[in-house]
C-alpha cells in the first residue's frame, strides 16, 4: 500500500531557503549550500579531519564562506559509525541475555569467513566475559515459559558496571512475541545504569533470528557513545558559531533524524555515506525524467552500486556489512567491492594481472598525484591513456612525469605481462572496468534485472571516466552524470526527506495468519511514524506510505520482499502477489509449499521541499557556444590515439550536445565520452550520455 496525505494537523513549520549539505567522507569532506532566496549555490571540499569530524564540517562550512547564523538547516551525514564498526573502535558494551544462550553471538550461522578455505578469525562484537545470562524464557509463540529473575538481574548490571562497561545490550529470546521481560529489564536497569546507553534488542529490530537482532543490537550499543558524543560536540560547536536550529543526521535507510535522538538508533547511521548519494541519485532521476537507475559512485578506493527502481532506492534490512557482522535494520542496498582510483594493479605468481583491492589510499596516493606513491594505479592509467589532465595532477613540486610513470607501468606490469606502458595501462581498465561490471550485475542481474531496462549513474570522483565502457560491456542504455559528481553524497543529505521504517515478525504460515491483526500491525507503524515525523522541526509537504511484507515457502531461509501498492490485502492478494515475485525473481513455480508470512513493513515517508538542482552550474559563467567552452586538445587512447577536444563543464551552453570523442572537465571530476557516443545537457545541467549515438 502506498498512501499520500498532506502534512495536515502537524505544527507549521517554516520554509527552509539556506539549507547546508556536509558530508563527510574517508578523504574529504564535502558541502553544498542551497540558497533559494539568492538562487545560489556554494561549494567546498576540504580534508576529513578523522580524529574530529566536526573540525572538519566546520572548514567546510568556512571555506564555503557560510554565514552560520543565518543557516535555516544542516542535514549531515558522518562515517563515525561506519568507521567505529569497521575498525572495530568500539566503546565497551555488556550484554545480558536468556540464560544458555551467551554464545549466539558467536555460533552465528555456521559460515566461514573463507568459503574455500581451512582457516579463518572472527571476535565478535562483545567478548564472551562481557556477555552475561539471567534465568527467564519465552517460547516463540511470546508465552511465558520462565518468570524472569529479577534478583539475579541486578547482580548481573552490578558486575557489569563493575567492569567498566559504557554501554548495555538486553537480548532475550523471543522478545520480539512478547517483549515483556525486556521492557522489564531495561526498566530495573534505568534505576541502576550510570547512563542513558542502553539497547534493547526488540526495541530496535523486533523480528526473529536471535543471531541477527542480538548481532544489531549490540553493534548499536557499542557505537551509541561515540556518536552521542560527536553529534553534542558538533552541535555546540555550531551553537557557539550562532547557528539555532536542528542538524538533521542521515541514516542508512535514505532518511533523516534530528542529531537529537540519533544516537538511540545509532546502527541506523552506518552506510550513512552510501545512502545520501543514492539518495541524490533517486531525485536527480526523477526530474529527469529517468527514474529507473543504477548507481555507480567510483571513489579513490571503492565502488559502490545500488538499484532505484520508479525513483525508489532498494531498500534491504538484511545487510552484512562484514563477516558475520549482520545489521538488520533497513538500509539502502548498496554493494561495494575494492575498485577505486587508487587501487593498486599488480602481476601475480601466475602471471595474471590484478587490479584491487588493496589501495594506495589518499597517502601516498597514485603516483601521478606527486605525494610519494610509486605503485601502478587506475588513476595512473588513465593519466598514461591521456583521459586525465598532467597539468592538473602533476601540480605538486617534483612530481612524477608522464613518462616517469610509463617507466614504472612498463616495468612493473609490461615486463611480466609482455606488454608496452600504454598496453599495460589499457589492461589494468579493462580489469578494474569487468571487476566494476560485476559490481552492478550483483545488484541487477542476481536480483532478476535487466540492466538494459536502466540507466547509469555515474558519481564519485572518478565514476565518469569509467562509466560508458561500464554501460557498453552491460547493454546499458544510457549514462546520466549529475552536475557535480564529486559531491553528489552531501547533495543526498539536502534533497533526502524524512524516513522512518518499522519491521515487526509474524511468521505464520499465510493460510492461518490473522488478516485483521496483520492491518492493525500497519496502522500501528504508521501511526508512530507519523508521530516520529511531528516531532522534527523540518518543513515538509507531504507524508507517504509504503507497505510491504517479507515472504518465504515454509522450510526456505531467504525472504522475498513483496510490495503492497492499493489497498490493504487479503490472504489470496498476498498469496498471488507472493507466487508473482517469487516466479519472477526465480522463474519457478512451487504450488505444492505453503507460504509463511514473516515480517510487516512500514515506511513512513515525509516529502520535503523541492530543491532546483539547476542551480549547481551558475548561469552565468555558460558560454554562448560550444566551441567557446572548449579549453583545448590532447591524444587519447581509444584502441588508438586520437586527438580530442577539451571542455569545461561550467563554460557549456545550456543546450549542450557533444559528439564523442570528448572529455568534460570540472572541479571534482573528468567525464570521458567515447567515439560514437552522443551526449546532451539537459535543463538541469545533467549530461546523458546515448551509448552508440542513438536518441
Amino acid at each position: 500500500m502506498q498512501q499520500s496525505s498532506s502534512n495536515e494537523g502537524a505544527e507549521p513549520v517554516a520554509e527552509q531557503s539556506q539549507v547546508a549539505g556536509i558530508d563527510v567522507g574517508g578523504t574529504f569532506t564535502d558541502l553544498v549550500l542551497f540558497d533559494t532566496v539568492s538562487g545560489k549555490v556554494r561549494l567546498a571540499k576540504t580534508p576529513t579531519t578523522l580524529d574530529n569530524q566536526a573540525t572538519g564540517v566546520l572548514n567546510a562550512l568556512d571555506a564555503a564562506e557560510a554565514d552560520i547564523a543565518s543557516l535555516d538547516l544542516i542535514v549531515h551525514g558522518t562515517t563515525t559509525t561506519t568507521n567505529a564498526v569497521l575498525e572495530r573502535n568500539l566503546c565497551r558494551t555488556g550484554l545480558i541475555t536468556t540464560q544458555g544462550f551467551r554464545d549466539v553471538l558467536e555460533l552465528g550461522r555456521r559460515t566461514r569467513p573463507n568459503a574455500y578455505g581451512m582457516k579463518g578469525e572472527f571476535k565478535p562484537i562483545i567478548p564472551r566475559d562481557l556477555r552475561l545470562e539471567v534465568p527467564e524464557r519465552m517460547d516463540a509463540a511470546g508465552n511465558v515459559l520462565k518468570i524472569l529473575d529479577e534478583d539475579a538481574l541486578r547482580a548481573a548490571l552490578q558486575e557489569l558496571i563493575a567492569r567498566s562497561c559504557e554501554a548495555l545490550v538486553i537480548h532475550f529470546l523471543h522478545a520480539y512475541a512478547n517483549p515483556a521481560h525486556e521492557l522489564r529489564a531495561g526498566e530495573i536497569a534505568a534505576e541502576v545504569w550510570p547512563n542513558e546507553n542502553i539497547t534493547l534488542g526488540h526495541a530496535l529490530l523486533s523480528e526473529s533470528r536471535e543471531y541477527e537482532r542480538g548481532v544489531t543490537a549490540a553493534v548499536n550499543a557499542s557505537v551509541q557513545p561515540l556518536l552521542a558524543r560527536y553529534v553534542s560536540r558538533l552541535a555546540d560547536r555550531l551553537a557557539e558559531r550562532g547557528y539555532k536550529h536542528d542538524v538533521l543526521v542521515m541514516n542508512g535507510n535514505g532518511g533523516m533524524v534530528s542529531a537529537r535522538h540519533v544516537a538511540k538508533e545509532a546502527a541506523k547511521t552506518v552506510m550513512s555515506g552510501p545512502a545520501s548519494g543514492v539518495m541524490a541519485a533517486a531525485y536527480t532521476g526523477r526530474r529527469a525524467g529517468i527514474p529507473d537507475l543504477i548507481t555507480y559512485d567510483m571513489g579513490g578506493t571503492s565502488t559502490d552500486v545500488a538499484l532505484i527502481r520508479n525513483a525508489e532506492p532498494a531498500v534491504s534490512n538484511e545487510i552484512e556489512i562484514e563477516y558475520a557482522m549482520p545489521i538488520h535494520v533497513p538500509m539502502v542496498d548498496v554493494r561495494t567491492v575494492g575498485a577505486g582510483g587508487g587501487s593498486i594493479a599488480r602481476v601475480t605468481a601466475a602471471g595474471l594481472l590484478q587490479v584491487g583491492p588493496e589501495s594506495a589510499g589518499a597517502s601516498p596516493g597514485p603516483i601521478c598525484y606527486g605525494r610519494g606513491g610509486t605503485r601502478p594505479t587506475i588513476s595512473d592509467a588513465n593519466l598514461i591513456l591521456g583521459r586525465l589532465n598532467p597539468a592538473k595532477l602533476n601540480s605538486v613540486p617534483g612530481g612524477m612525469s608522464v613518462d616517469d610513470i610509463k617507466e614504472i607501468f612498463e616495468a612493473e606490469l609490461g615486463k611480466p605481462l609482455g606488454l608496452d606502458a600504454v598496453a599495460s595501462a589499457a589492461a589494468v581498465l579493462r580489469v578494474a572496468n569487468a571487476r566494476m561490471a560485476d559490481a552492478v550485475r550483483m545488484v541487477s542481474v542476481s536480483l532478476g534485472e535487466d540492466p538494459r531496462d536502466f540507466a547509469l549513474f555515474s558519481f564519485g570522483g572518478a565514476g565518469p571516466l569509467h562509466a560508458t565502457s561500464i554501460a557498453r560491456e552491460l547493454g546499458i542504455p544510457r549514462v546520466l552524470t549529475p552536475p557535480r559528481p564529486g559531491i553528489t553524497n552531501a547533495l543526498g543529505c539536502v534533497v533526502a526527506d524524512l524516513r522512518h521504517d518499522f519491521v515487526n515478525t509474524v511468521n505464520r504460515p499465510l493460510d492461518v495468519a490473522d488478516i485483521d491483526a496483520v492491518h492493525h500491525l500497519f496502522a500501528k507503524q504508521s501511526e508512530e511514524g507519523r508521530r516520529l515525523i511531528a516531532k522534527e522541526r523540518v518543513a515538509i509537504r507531504e507524508i507517504r506510505e509504503m507497505h510491504s511484507v517479507d515472504m518465504q515457502f515454509i522450510g526456505q531461509t531467504h525472504l522475498l520482499r513483496v510490495p503492497l501498492p492499493g489497498p490493504l490485502p487479503t490472504h489470496a492478494e498476498l498469496q498471488a502477489r507472493f507466487e508473482e515475485m517469487y516466479f519472477g525473481r526465480f522463474h519457478v513455480e512451487l504450488p505444492e509449499i505453503r507460504a509463511s508470512l514473516v515480517n510487516v513493513n512500514t515506511s513512513v515517508i515525509g516529502r520535503r521541499t523541492e530543491i532546483d538542482l539547476s542551480m549547481l552550474i551558475d548561469k552565468d559563467g555558460r558560454r554562448a557556444s560550444l566551441m567557446e567552452a572548449q579549453t583545448g586538445s590532447r591524444q587519447v587512447w581509444f584502441d588508438r590515439w586520437v586527438e580530442t577536444p577539451i571542455y569545461w563543464r561550467d563554460h557549456l551552453p545550456a543546450d549542450a550536445t557533444i559528439s564523442g570523442p570528448a572529455i568534460v572537465e570540472q572541479m571534482d571530476t573528468t567525464i570521458l565520452i567515447e567515439p560514437g557516443d552522443k551526449a546532451v545537457q539537459d535543463a538541469d545541467g545533467n549530461i546523458i550520455i546515448t551509448i552508440g549515438g542513438e536518441q
